[in-house]
């Protein structure tokens, strides 16, 4: 790489970080200053706040906030540039647009990375303090809402509840059924509850009624209380899309297959939150040339003007991406097109920029 290279290369990360450390301090008092009266209520202490909540709460905040920080970096020094005619100058020696992107695609292709990781590995592990934390010392205990739940737990086994209280571990009007290869039923259990033992690790069963068919006969038996071991544990019923949050890509994606397998009703939520991840880092190369293209040409405004457009194409990119996700899980559609479908509009948008930026 050439001297220009370089040059670019260390205003684009240093800009970016430098960026995220004037402006993630001011967004966490803010984030204090809401939270204060809560965590004094309940008790925090002060190095759960800082190490437990906010060391973890970081990269959080920069990954959600990427889109807005790699644009007032790429705006920032890129219209500084031209400003001070040393785009002018390094188009007249004779190095092409196209050459001069090739610095920023590099630091692009390490923030994608880098964002990459936050989104993928670093933030599911700090997310398991920071919400955990957060159950204790800000929102109440585990709540579930959860009504009339079907889910298959084996090849040839499915279960019902009308209701599961997350705080207690109990299921109401409980029922198991399993069928054989053909597809007939050949054991049903009705209960009035179903409870979790998390010292013996199995579900208690109360006041129960079963039968066990075979053909044309049929025995029935009931009983006040059994114990049994299912493919099913309480955690999949409390708070479930802080649960995903918590987990590693590969996890994730393991966590999404037995869901799958398992039949739940909230798969979308799984599967939106994997295309997120994935989707989110890609946005780097979109928005860097978004940024060059604009910011690249000398104007009357200089960085003020820059700056503004670039918060306003920052903020609708973050603002198209959240309704998307929303439209992913209530309309049906694919949700691979719904969650990628902001990159592709702005990536259109960024081509088209490109054509009419300065050569």
């Amino acid at each position: 790489m050439k001297k220009l290279d370089y040059y670019i290369i260390k205003k684009f990360l240093g800009t970016f970080f430098f960026t995220i450390l004037l402006i993630i301090p001011v967004i966490i008092i803010f984030d204090l200053s809401e939270k204060l009266q809560d965590f004094i209520e309940k008790k925090a202490p002060v190095s759960g706040i800082l190490f437990d909540y906010y060391i973890n709460y970081v990269p959080y905040l920069v990954n959600q906030l990427s889109p807005l920080f790699i644009f007032i970096s790429v705006i920032f020094f890129t219209s500084k540039m031209a400003s001070n005619s040393e785009i002018i100058a390094i188009l007249s020696s004779g190095i092409s647009f196209n050459r001069l992107l090739r610095p920023y695609f590099i630091a692009s292709i390490i923030l994608t990375i880098f964002t990459f990781y936050l989104n993928n590995f670093l933030i599911p592990d700090s997310n398991k303090k920071r919400l955990a934390f957060e159950e204790i010392y800000y929102r109440n205990t585990f709540r579930n809402f959860d009504r009339d739940i079907h889910m298959q737990i084996s090849k040839t086994t499915y279960i019902y509840m009308a209701s599961f209280n997350a705080e207690m571990n109990v299921g109401m009007n409980f029922s198991i059924e399993n069928f054989d290869d053909n597809g007939e039923l050949n054991y049903k259990l009705l209960a009035d509850n179903v409870i979790w033992d998390s010292i013996s690790q199995k579900w208690t069963i109360n006041n129960y009624y079963e039968r066990h068919i075979k053909g044309l006969d049929e025995i029935v038996t009931s009983g006040l209380r059994k114990d049994t071991v299912i493919n099913l544990k309480p955690d999949e019923f409390k708070r479930r899309n802080s649960f995903v949050q918590t987990m590693d890509l590969f996890k994730l994606n393991e966590f999404i297959e037995e869901a799958q397998f398992k039949g739940s009703e909230k798969i979308s939520t799984y599967l939106v939150e994997r295309q997120t991840r994935l989707a989110y880092p890609f946005a780097t190369f979109i928005l860097t040339i978004i940024g060059v293209s604009v910011s690249s040409r000398k104007v009357r405004g200089g960085i003020g003007m820059h700056i503004g457009v670039g918060l306003l194409i920052s903020a609708a990119y973050i603002l198209f991406m959240q309704i998307f996700t929303s439209f992913a899980l209530t309309s049906g559609a694919s949700i691979f097109i719904a969650v990628w479908t902001p990159n592709i509009l702005f990536a259109a948008l960024a081509i088209y920029l490109l054509r009419i930026a300065p050569k």
